[in-house]
């Protein structure tokens, strides 16, 4: 589990503890206070974006569906590897690595583009039972 993974895991029990009152808000409390307020560890969009993804489509455990991020790639990148882990349970134990080249050969992506912590914010969701 690595740190934006943890982040999304943090914000989940913020939001439903009732203190924060939404996916960005309590995004931006758990990174401020891991990485420290404008830096850019907090500031980084791609796991921020993959988590306030699942979050708009209703897919994580204690939040409701609703319009929190305008992301379209890290959104989709994080529903992919949601999709995968579902048909295949055995793919929530593997690397974030291994799951990133699993989720650009199920979107038929010949890039060569690494991973930017999307893959942590699903994986560390899936592993702490908080993806529907």
């Amino acid at each position: 589990m690595g740190d934006y993974g943890q982040a999304a895991v943090d914000a989940t029990l913020l939001i439903t503890a009732g203190k924060a009152s939404s996916p960005r808000t309590a995004w931006d409390q758990t990174t401020t206070a891991r990485f420290g307020k404008g830096s850019s560890s907090q500031e980084k969009s791609c796991p921020r974006d993959a988590y306030l993804g699942l979050c708009q489509s209703g897919l994580v455990i204690g939040i409701v569906s609703g319009n929190y991020t305008r992301s379209k790639k890290n959104s989709h990148y994080a529903l992919s590897a949601v999709q995968l882990i579902k048909a295949n349970s055995s793919l929530a134990n593997i690397s974030e690595q291994d799951l990133w080249e699993k989720v650009l050969r199920y979107l038929k992506l010949n890039i060569d583009k690494a991973h930017n912590q999307q893959m942590d914010v699903v994986l560390t969701l899936f592993q702490n039972g908080l993806i529907k």
